[in-house]
C-alpha cells in the first residue's frame, strides 16, 4: 500500500488524471504569491510521476473558504482543498480519511497536536498545512524608553501598560476584539486564564466559566477601563488595525503571530516575544493555529491524491514553504530541522510553543456558528460599563445551540 501511494506507478495506466487542487494564498502581493510555490511544487512532482497533472488555483483568503463551499455545493468539488476548516465535509462524508491516502510514516509524522486537531469522531480527515503560535510581543525601544519591564504575570501587563501610556504611548496595550479575528484574541486570554472555549475533555462548551468570566472582567477593570488599550475600544479594534499600528510603532504590547514579527523589524521595530503570561506567572498552553488540506471523493482519484499529498509534505516542500512565509511545520522533521538551524532562530520561541499549545475546537461542526457568536459579541464584554458574565453567557447560549443543530 504505502509503495503504491509513494511511487511512480500512481496515474500510469491507460488514462491521465489531472488533480485539482485550490489552495489559499499567503502571500501579501503578486511577488510572493502562493500560486509560485504551488506551481514549482506541481511541476517537480509531475516530472516524477509520469500521468498525473496537478492543477492548482490560489485564491484570497477572504474568498477561499466560500468559494470551496459553493464548488462543493455545485457538485464540482475538488480533489484537493487547502482552507480554514474541514469539519462540515466529514461530517457529510465527502472527504478521504487521511488512512485511506497517506502512508503511516507520513502519517505519524505530522506533529501529535495537529493529528488531534484534524480529527472528527477519532478518525482524521483534516491533514495540517501550516500551523502557527501565538506569542506577546512589545517594543523593546518603546519599554526601555517608559522604564517598563517585560512582563511576567497581568500584573506586570498592568504596570508596563500605564508606564506606557504615561510616556505618551498610543496604544499602550494593543487589544483587537472587532469582527475580524476577535476569536483568537478571546482563546489567547481565557487560555492565560485558566480557562478556554471547551473544557479539559473538550467534550462540551464552557465559554461562561468561571476562569472565562474572571479573565474578561480583568481586562475590563485593569486595561480597558483605565484607559490603557489605545483610542480605538477594542469592540471596534480589528486585528490587522492594531499589527499596523504595532509596525508603525505605536503600540507597546500586542498578542502576535511570526508574520507580523517579521513585518515589524523589517520596519525598524525591535520586537521582544514572551509567552503571554497567565495570571500568577504559571505556564500556561498557548493558542495554535493551524490551516488544513483535505481531499474529496467526488472524483475517486484516491491513489494520486495520495501520491501528490506524500510529496507534498516531504521535508524539502514543508521546509521551502515554511522558509518562504514564515509558517511553522506540520511534521516531526521538518520542525527538528527548523530548530537546529541559526537562520530561524527568531522563529523558535514559537516552535516551542506549538507541541503543548492548544487549538480551536476545528473538528466539531459547531465550531464555526460559536466563532461567529464571538466575533459579534466578545467585545462588548470588556466595555467599561458591560458585565462580562452576561456577554459570555449569551454566547455560551449560541454554543449550545450550535451544539443541539449537529
Amino acid at each position: 500500500m504505502a509503495a503504491t501511494l509513494a511511487g511512480c506507478g500512481a496515474g500510469t495506466g491507460d488514462e491521465d488524471v489531472t488533480l485539482k487542487l485550490v489552495a489559499a494564498d499567503y502571500g501579501s502581493n503578486d511577488a510572493n504569491t502562493t500560486q509560485k510555490y504551488w506551481d514549482t511544487l506541481a511541476r517537480s512532482f509531475e516530472k516524477s510521476h509520469p500521468g498525473i497533472t496537478v492543477d492548482v488555483d490560489v485564491k484570497s483568503w477572504k474568498d477561499v473558504d466560500r468559494e470551496v463551499a459553493e464548488m462543493v455545493k455545485n457538485g464540482q468539488a475538488p480533489d484537493l482543498a487547502q482552507i480554514g476548516a474541514y469539519a462540515d465535509y466529514a461530517a457529510d462524508d465527502r472527504l478521504y480519511k487521511v488512512d485511506d491516502l497517506l502512508p503511516i510514516p507520513t502519517q505519524a509524522n505530522f506533529l501529535p497536536v495537529l493529528t488531534q486537531a484534524g480529527k472528527v469522531d477519532r478518525v482524521q480527515y483534516g491533514m495540517p498545512f501550516a500551523a502557527s503560535t501565538r506569542l506577546l510581543f512589545y517594543n523593546k525601544g518603546l519599554f526601555e524608553k517608559a522604564g517598563a519591564k517585560p512582563p511576567k504575570n497581568w500584573d506586570d501587563i498592568r504596570d508596563a501598560a500605564r508606564k506606557l501610556k504615561d510616556d505618551g504611548v498610543t496604544y499602550p496595550f494593543a487589544l483587537p476584539l472587532g469582527a475580524e479575528e476577535s476569536q483568537a484574541e478571546t482563546m489567547m486570554w481565557m487560555l492565560a486564564g485558566g480557562g478556554g472555549y471547551r473544557d479539559p475533555g473538550n467534550l462540551s462548551y464552557e465559554i461562561n466559566s468561571s476562569e472565562n468570566v474572571a479573565t474578561f472582567t480583568w481586562l475590563r477593570n485593569n486595561l480597558v477601563a483605565p484607559g490603557l488599550t489605545g483610542p480605538v475600544a477594542p469592540a471596534e479594534l480589528d486585528r490587522q488595525e492594531a499589527f499596523d499600528a504595532f509596525v508603525r510603532g505605536d503600540v507597546g504590547m500586542l498578542n502576535g503571530h511570526p508574520t507580523l514579527m517579521e513585518a515589524a523589524e523589517k520596519a525598524g521595530v525591535d520586537v521582544g516575544k514572551v509567552p503571554l503570561p497567565s495570571t500568577n506567572g504559571e505556564a500556561r498552553p498557548a493558542m495554535g493555529v493551524a490551516d488544513w488540506m483535505m481531499a474529496f471523493k467526488q472524483n475517486g482519484h484516491r491513489k494520486e491524491i495520495g501520491a501528490f499529498l506524500d510529496y507534498v509534505y516531504q521535508d524539502k516542500n514543508v521546509l521551502a514553504f515554511s522558509d518562504q512565509y514564515d509558517i511553522l511545520p506540520v511534521t516531526t522533521t521538518a520542525s527538528t530541522a527548523m530548530r537546529s538551524d541559526p537562520k530561524h532562530k527568531d522563529l523558535w520561541p514559537f516552535l516551542q510553543e506549538l507541541p503543548t499549545s492548544e487549538l480551536y475546537p476545528v473538528g466539531n461542526t459547531s465550531w464555526a456558528k460559536v466563532s461567529e457568536s464571538v466575533k459579534k459579541n466578545i467585545g462588548k464584554a470588556v466595555a467599561p460599563d458591560a458585565d462580562p458574565d452576561t456577554v459570555l453567557s449569551a454566547i455560551a447560549r449560541d454554543a449550545d445551540d450550535a451544539e443541539a443543530a449537529e
